[in-house]
């Protein structure tokens, strides 16, 4: 059996996308394919070109395409889609062809602090506001409700009434960091 190949999806600086890509570079089994971003200005697009993993800058109109994306998932023998920083909402059309099959992560507890424009610091920002004692990172099938798809595993962390939401994001993505790749693989090994 061939190699089951992911698509990762981000808008940002890539740090998680550059994660996955090494995590899984010596791996018999999985690999990063294809890195995919809506932005042009992406680093993570620049990650994925240092470390040799194809990728492509995507419209709204594109990504909203059925005959585009989908072609282009095959083309690469996508098994797994893995949102990493993704900010567009994933069209139905791809929420369907891809069943338990596009993970999200998600830099809380949800469903606290989930759902539109709850993302990046947005979110560390609503933690602090909130006054939680914990936060963390969520891993989430995609649905079609935004951030309402079933989770997968939670990890948290705990923070003090002094932490900043720079030090919330901090402490959130060392879990990011520390947890994703593996989640990823343990669900590839389970298709």
């Amino acid at each position: 059996m061939g190699k089951k190949n992911i698509a990762v999806f981000a808008s940002g600086e890539g740090s998680n996308c550059e994660n996955l890509i090494r995590y899984f570079s010596g791996s018999d089994d999985i690999r990063v394919a294809l890195v995919l971003s809506n932005r042009t200005d992406a680093y993570a697009l620049v990650r994925a070109r240092e470390l040799g993993v194809p990728s492509m800058v995507v419209t709204k109109v594109e990504l909203n395409d059925e005959s585009v994306m989908l072609p282009l998932l095959r083309k690469y023998d996508i098994s797994m889609i893995v949102l990493a920083g993704f900010l567009p909402i994933i069209p139905d059309f791809l929420v369907n062809a891809y069943t338990h099959r596009i993970v999200n992560i998600h830099p809380s507890l949800l469903p606290r602090h989930g759902g539109k424009g709850m993302w990046g610091h947005h979110v560390h920002e609503a933690v602090k506001a909130a006054g939680d004692t914990e936060t963390g990172m969520t891993v989430h099938y995609v649905s079609s409700v935004c951030d309402g798809g079933e989770i997968i595993v939670q990890y948290s962390v705990p923070l003090s009434p002094d932490d900043t939401p720079d030090d919330i994001a901090e402490k959130e993505h060392e879990l990011e960091m520390k947890y994703y790749p593996a989640v990823i693989e343990q669900l590839l090994e389970e298709l």
